[in-house]
């Protein structure tokens, strides 16, 4: 996962020296390899403002316009900002239900950029990323697209991995077990201050692991902010983006993060969505849950230890962001902000756990 979506249509003025920093002669040529279309001769690039993980270029030749994507600049943590994982979940989902941009091409070789990278096609549309976004949206409009996100993540779940050609994409069984292995780590990397409420958190977690009932492809980041829409019709979307913690895994782990993410009035909003979904028209968070278990024809009763496990893991996340930031390796974007959205995510996280029925998760154990 990263932060906000970095796939946005926003976007500002560049310049040659600090802006793309690569040839653009060469990715040019590069592009002409690998695209169906014609590239024009003069090709130009802008830095994709708003994000705070994955630097974002859109490219054009004046006709035709391309996203383009590679990893963060500095330490970056093993297993994380993959592009290949990104390239290869929408090539393989592109004729499915779940919409998707089309995929240009994949350079897992550092020479050109410094980085691997993957060019796809750049949508004609725009994300919903604050409460300023989705206030501009009659109560009508966001109950349809809150409807649209549960329609697309019930048919990424109910999609047969081996139908579209990701059935090595991970390993189901041990998911959550690893996860939370593999984000304890995370945090072990990327800590910028020690904090007692992690080791907790991961006491709890492991202590209270569920049973995965429901295997599939999990995006690992499902928010509204990682939607592409219709400028004209925002109920229509017209993509899925930002797919680098796409796995086979435990598909009620994004229930989770969709939760994490979903504000409500009157509650504690996600600092990253900040409050776009606490307003009128957006359903309450169990009834997107009910919806969404109702589609499957699934049991879905009990979530916390999905919404906890959520919350932990954008709290690192965030973490790893802000330590790049303070080691100084961002790449235009607005990150100065991102460590203080740290302590909010874990306090919301041992909130949960502790009032929760779930044995171990509310941190009562029995005596030995």
């Amino acid at each position: 996962m990263s932060a906000p979506s970095t796939d946005t249509v926003e976007t500002e003025p560049t310049t040659p020296e600090t802006a793309f920093p690569f040839d653009l002669t060469a990715m040019r040529r590069w592009l002409s390899e690998h695209e169906t279309c014609s590239v024009g001769e003069h090709l130009t690039a802008q830095q994709i403002a708003g994000g705070r993980s994955n630097p974002t270029y859109s490219l054009t030749d004046g006709q035709h316009s391309w996203i383009l994507r590679r990893p963060p600049m500095g330490h970056v943590l093993p297993t994380a900002h993959d592009m290949g994982r990104e390239y290869r979940a929408m090539t393989a989902l592109r004729n499915s239900a779940v919409p998707v941009p089309r995929t240009v091409g994949l350079c897992e070789d550092s020479t050109l950029l410094g980085a691997p990278f993957y060019v796809m096609e750049k949508l004609d549309g725009t994300t919903l990323r604050t409460a300023q976004d989705t206030g501009r949206l009659t109560p009508e409009q966001r109950a349809s697209i809150a409807d649209s996100m549960v329609d697309i993540l019930v048919a990424l779940h109910e999609i047969d991995p081996a139908d579209v050609g990701l059935a090595d994409w991970g390993r189901p069984q041990g998911y959550l077990e690893r996860q939370l292995r593999r984000w304890k780590q995370q945090w072990e990397h990327s800590a910028t201050a020690p904090r007692a409420e992690v080791d907790e958190l991961c006491t709890r977690l492991a202590a209270s692991l569920p049973e995965s009932n429901h295997p599939g492809i999990v995006h690992g980041d499902f928010k509204i902010d990682n939607l592409m829409v219709d400028r004209e019709d925002p109920t229509r979307i017209l993509g899925l983006l930002d797919w680098e913690m796409s796995t086979l895994g435990d598909t009620l782990a994004d229930v989770g993060i969709l939760c994490s993410f979903w504000d409500q009035e009157g509650e504690f909003h996600n600092p990253i969505t900040a409050g776009a979904t606490a307003l009128a028209g957006f359903p309450r968070r169990e009834e997107i849950v009910q919806r969404y278990g109702e589609a499957r024809g699934i049991d879905v009763a009990d979530l916390d230890w999905y919404l906890v496990f959520a919350d932990f893991k954008i709290a690192v996340i965030l973490e790893g962001i802000h330590a790049r930031y303070l080691q100084g390796h961002t790449d235009g974007e607005d990150v100065s902000d991102v460590g203080s959205m740290v302590g909010p995510l874990l306090d919301r996280a041992l909130h949960r756990a502790s009032h929760s029925s779930v044995p171990g998760l509310s941190g009562l154990r029995t005596n030995r």
